[in-house]
């Protein structure tokens, strides 16, 4: 009786066991990239064609992968050395990802460019952009848009509630033109009004240039 007690309490253990690991699997398979291939349709098609829109390819928005998509695909396989087969796998998203943001990135991104530097001339609301831009390529710091935003004291609209105010188209455009490549900080990760800024450190920065009210630093 107690020999069957005990093979009884270890099933039931190597069960529990079994059951606590399938929640962790399926969460990892959740955040996976997803294959899309001809014929998908999902929110995932259309996170692609907007990406794909954003970077200045001639595509339509409707979350179906139809020939056209497939031709994009293709189109922005070549040109970033890819295999040219027309599946958006891991590797494909992964350069897509790394040269693109989510719309979600793209609006806080906007908000920042609004909050930080609209009266600012458009080259310097690109500048800042860029900055944010470069951040997340930089090891110094995160390596996703929104973490840098959010990074403790990272930009002063963000402190003192500026950062929710609704951008304009114009800062809208600037974003999309940081995000295509044009960079008019020339590399920058910081930037600072000379007028205002009061901290030692910013000031011991190389600086690049200036733009507007702006000093573009390293």
């Amino acid at each position: 009786m107690l020999k069957k007690l005990q093979k009884m309490m270890i099933s039931i253990f190597i069960l529990s066991l079994v059951f606590s690991i399938i929640p962790i699997n399926d969460e990892a398979n959740a955040q996976a990239p997803t294959l899309l291939t001809y014929g998908s349709s999902n929110g995932d098609v259309w996170d692609l064609q907007y990406r794909l829109k954003q970077l200045n390819y001639s595509i339509d928005i409707d979350g179906i992968y139809g020939y056209q998509t497939l031709n994009v695909v293709k189109k922005f396989q070549s040109n970033y050395g890819l295999m040219i087969d027309g599946i958006v796998g891991p590797i494909t998203w992964k350069t897509l990802k790394k040269y693109s943001l989510s719309q979600d990135e793209f609006n806080l991104l906007a908000r920042l460019v609004y909050s930080e530097a609209r009266g600012e001339p458009y080259e310097g609301q690109v500048a800042v952009a860029a900055v944010a831009l470069n951040r997340v390529h930089s090891k110094k710091f995160p390596n996703d848009l929104k973490s840098v935003i959010f990074q403790d004291r990272a930009f002063t609209a963000v402190a003192d509630g500026q950062f929710w105010l609704t951008p304009n188209e114009t800062v809208k455009l600037a974003a999309l033109d940081a995000i295509r490549g044009w960079d008019p900080s020339k590399g920058a990760l910081y930037y600072f009004n000379p007028d205002t800024a009061t901290s030692a450190w910013i000031w011991s920065r190389p600086q690049i240039l200036k733009i507007g009210d702006h000093i573009f630093t390293k």
